[in-house]
Order: structure tokens, then C-alpha cells, then sequence
């Protein structure tokens, strides 16, 4: 039986681009309907597209793969971005006010605007978190209502290569795939595996991905900081294969032996493992080839910590991702970054129902897409699938991502029944609520115009009455005096 109503999400990884179809219950949990992978560790680089076509060809085939299985088309999917395509910058904008000036939401809108105005060379905001707001000498979350005379706006922009936007959407439109929305992968990732008391007591999110690691902080429930460092799992298994074997050999003897941390006293110096039938290596030299790398990716992830925050980490460290797997991983970041509270995500804070192995294998491989598919709330479900004709319906005219991005659409132009995303969401409220205030505006300055007008007739009366009066007791006093004159005539 086809589906009907479900979302769809792609992440591009590194070493795979997974594809994951699932639908939302009334009670909050996901049941997961499909899910498909693909190499695409030759056309993808750090979370960089490298080769446009393969990625292009990759995307459409795991749509392909999620449409048989659904037995429906699919209209749009999410994709979740990261690598090193992203990275964070902070910024300050500072508006100085006229004395005893209270603050209005008006202002603090006017302090986004302007750090949203902000450029970069070939790079462009692609989110900003408000960090806090300076009203004077003293920090606020909300500055609204309070009486200053300089108010400073402290903002964390997300950047991401214009290049990379540019490359992504041509992939999508050559693979007739349109984009829903887009979302930081590192974003969604948070939002699934930490909790709302870590996010608020102070966190560090470290994703150990094949080629990067991802570095989340937060603190009283504001992003802080967010890094992607170029070293991940892949960078173990090349330094194994440094002994001469081939990477895949290198792998399994990554899985099988690699730990991120073992003690001195537990080193046989007699003992060698395998390589292959007729090669051997030194149990010592292996452990000390995964330990140095690993302590090298654990040194940098914890130089990403801000220094403000490296003793405000009460919701400890959370790993998730492949690396997080690797044995002794804990004991590696407790003795390297002492800090003692160390947890490993191995899934989802969500209820997630699925008969994928992959997704109950409960590794934290799985987090991101999913964390990108609980994010999603627009049914991205098209046509039932006609099985005599095309694989996504002869009839249906594909819409690309560009053509969305042509011509933006309105909110009150959504078919019936369609959700909003969260971005629209936003936007829209964003769009009623600054109208609201401009027609308050005009209203209270037609007001203002309206008494002040009043006022002046009001004073310009009173004053020709004044002059009236004066004009009047004058020619009274003249008529007395010439009244005068013409007694003494007489």
C-alpha cells in the first residue's frame, strides 16, 4: 500500500549520503518507512561537494530507492548540511540611545537587522544566535522595557561558502529533487540527543564523523560556539594503513583492536596482531598509531572550547557519531580534557520505531538524519507511483529547487492542509508581527499629528482672542480720549 503522508530527509555525509522516509504519530514518536545509503566518500570531501555530477546521480538515486519503497513520489526533501562548509563568528552591534530612552522591541529588532546586514568574503550568514544584549554595564537576556542610553546587541553568526550554497542547489536541480528547507546539520543533531538540562547547565556536542568533527557548545541554552575540525575516524584508518596494508584491511583492524585509550600496565610488548596471512604488527606500535591520532583529534576539539565556557561545562561532554564507538573513548576525553562527566549519545531522544538494522543498532550513526527527520513537518509525499509509467509519474511536472528559489512562496498561497516549516513558521510571524507594529505606528503617529494639530488651533485662538481683547480695551481707551477733546471744545 503507497504512503501517503510522510517527510523525507537526505543528509550528505562524507563517507555516505543517507536518505530516511519516516512519519510522525500523534503521540510525538516516528515510524521509520525507509531508508537508503550511498558511498559518497569519492564526491564528497569534508562535507564539501567536490564533484557535482556524482553527487548529483547519487541524490536522484536515493530518491529513486525511497519512491519504490514508498510506492509514491516525492515532492521535496529536507537536507541537512555541515563540514567544513560551516563555521561560527561572533559579532556586536551597538546602538547608543538618547538619554533615559527605554528599550523597544523595535530596537532589538533594529540590532538584527543590522548584524544580519553584515558581509563576508565569499561567505554569508546562513543563522545567527543571540547570545545576550548589553544595556549599559549590565547583561540581558531580554533588554525589552528596560531605560538606557547604549544598548549592544552580542550575536554568533553561522557563515557557510556561497560557493557551497551554489553547489548544492545545482545538485539538487539536476537530480529534479526540490529542497524543502535546509537545515544545519550540528542544529538538528542538538536538538535530538542533548537534553534541556544540559543545554541550559553548559555542554560541549562533539560529533565524531569520518572526515570532521563537529564541536557544539552551549550554555544557558544559547549555541556559544561551533566549530568543524578537518580530523575524523578516516584519518585512524589512513595512519594504520601507513604499515603497508590496504585501507579496508586497515578498518577492520580499526574496529576490531583500536582504543582510544589503554593503560601502560595492560601493554603485552610479546604480542602482535595480524594483518594477513603472512604479516604481523606489534601490538604496541598499533596502540601507540590510534592514540596519538585520537589524542590529537581530543587536543583540538577541546582548543574549540571558548575559554569563558571550558569551567561552565556542568552538562559535561556528549559524543555521538561513528568515533564514538571506538573503545575507551570516555577515558580518552576524561584524561585529556578533565572533565569528568562524559556521556556517549548512542540515539535519539525521540521515539523512533523502525525495522531498519542500521537504526537499532543504536551506534549514534544514525542520530543526524534522524535528528533532521524530526525536524521536518511539511508532508513531502506527491503522487501514488503509477507502475506502468515513469518512476515518479509521467503526468507530474517535476519542480526543482530552483524553481522555489525563482519565485518564493506566500504563505497564504500553501495548499490546504500543508504544514509550514519552521522557517516559514518564523518568517511569517516575523511578517504579521513587524506589520502589526507598523500600522500601531502609523496609527499612534496619526494620533500625535491629529492632537498636535488640535493644540495649535486651540493656542492660535486663544491668542487672537488675546489680541482681540487687547485691540478692543485700545480703541476704547482712544474713543474716551477723543470723547475728552471735544469736552474741552466746548
Amino acid at each position: 500500500m503507497a504512503a501517503k503522508e510522510f517527510i523525507v530527509a537526505i543528509e550528505l555525509g562524507s563517507s555516505k549520503m543517507t536518505g530516511i522516509a519516516g512519519k510522525k504519530n500523534l503521540d510525538g514518536s516516528i515510524t521509520v518507512l525507509a531508508v537508503v545509503k550511498e558511498d559518497s566518500s569519492s564526491f564528497i570531501r569534508k562535507g564539501v561537494i567536490y564533484n557535482i555530477d556524482k553527487t548529483a546521480q547519487c541524490i536522484s538515486s536515493i530518491v529513486k530507492k525511497l519512491t519504490t519503497t514508498l510506492k509514491t513520489s516525492i515532492s521535496h526533501v529536507y537536507v541537512g548540511v555541515g563540514g567544513q562548509s560551516i563555521r561560527s563568528v561572533k559579532n556586536n552591534i551597538v546602538k547608543n540611545l538618547a538619554e533615559d530612552t527605554i528599550v523597544t522591541q523595535e530596537m532589538v529588532n533594529e540590532l538584527m537587522d543590522g548584524n544580519r546586514a553584515m558581509t563576508y568574503q565569499d561567505q554569508e550568514i546562513l543563522d545567527a544566535a543571540t547570545q545576550e544584549y548589553k544595556v549599559d554595564n549590565q547583561y540581558q537576556l531580554d533588554p525589552v522595557g528596560i531605560q538606557c542610553t547604549r544598548l549592544e546587541g552580542n550575536f554568533l553568526n553561522i557563515l557557510w561558502r556561497k560557493m557551497f550554497y551554489r553547489n548544492l542547489n545545482k545538485c539538487f536541480d539536476l537530480a529534479g529533487v526540490a529542497i524543502a528547507d535546509m537545515y544545519l546539520a550540528p542544529f538538528a543533531l542538538a536538538d535530538s540527543v542533548l537534553t534541556d538540562a544540559e543545554k541550559r547547565s553548559g555542554c560541549a556536542l562533539v560529533d565524531l564523523g569520518a572526515d570532521t568533527t563537529t564541536v557544539s557548545v552551549y550554555y544557558k541554552n544559547i549555541l556559544r560556539h561551533l566549530a568543524v575540525i578537518p580530523l575524523g575516524s578516516n584519518n585512524i584508518t589512513k595512519d594504520i594503513a601507513s604499515l603497508q596494508m590496504e585501507e579496508s584491511v586497515a578498518e577492520q583492524m580499526k574496529l576490531k583492536h583500536g582504543s582510544a585509550w589503554t593503560d601502560n600496565g595492560e601493554i603485552d610488548n610479546q604480542l602482535t596482531l595480524s594483518i594477513d596471512s603472512d604479516r604481523t604488527v606489534k601490538s604496541r606500535e598499533f596502540i601507540s598509531i590510534v592514540e596519538s591520532r585520537m589524542e590529537e583529534i581530543i587536543e583540538n576539539v577541546w582548543y574549540q572550547v571558548p575559554s569563558d565556557y571550558a569551567d561552565r561545562l556542568l552538562g559535561g561532554i556528549i559524543l555521538t557519531g561513528g568515533g564514538s564507538n571506538m573503545k575507551n573513548i570516555e577515558t580518552a576525553f576524561r584524561n585529556h580534557t578533565h572533565i569528568d562527566k562524559i556521556r556517549i549519545a548512542k540515539f535519539v531522544t525521540q521515539s523512533i520505531s523502525s525495522k531498519d538494522a542500521d537504526i537499532n543498532a543504536h551506534n549514534g550513526m544514525m542520530n543526524t538524519v534522524l535528528g533532521l527527520l524530526a525536524k521536518g513537518n511539511m508532508n513531502c509525499a506527491g503522487g501514488e507511483m503509477d507502475p506502468a509509467g515513469d518512476l515518479f509519474g509521467e503526468k507530474k511536472a517535476t519542480t526543482t529547487t530552483t524553481d522555489i528559489h525563482r519565485e518564493p512562496r506566500k504563505v497564504n498561497e500553501l495548499d490546504p492542509g500543508v504544514v509550514l516549516t519552521e522557517a516559514e513558521k518564523l518568517k511569517a510571524e516575523e511578517e504579521k508581527r513587524r506589520a502589526e507594529e507598523a500600522e500601531e505606528e502609523r496609527r499612534r503617529a496619526e494620533e500625535e499629528a491629529a492632537a498636535e494639530a488640535a493644540r495649535v488651533a486651540a493656542e492660535e485662538e486663544r491668542r487672537l482672542k488675546k489680541e482681540n481683547s487687547s485691540l478692543k480695551k485700545t480703541g476704547n481707551k482712544l474713543m474716551k480720549f477723543l470723547k475728552g477733546l471735544v469736552q474741552e471744545d466746548e
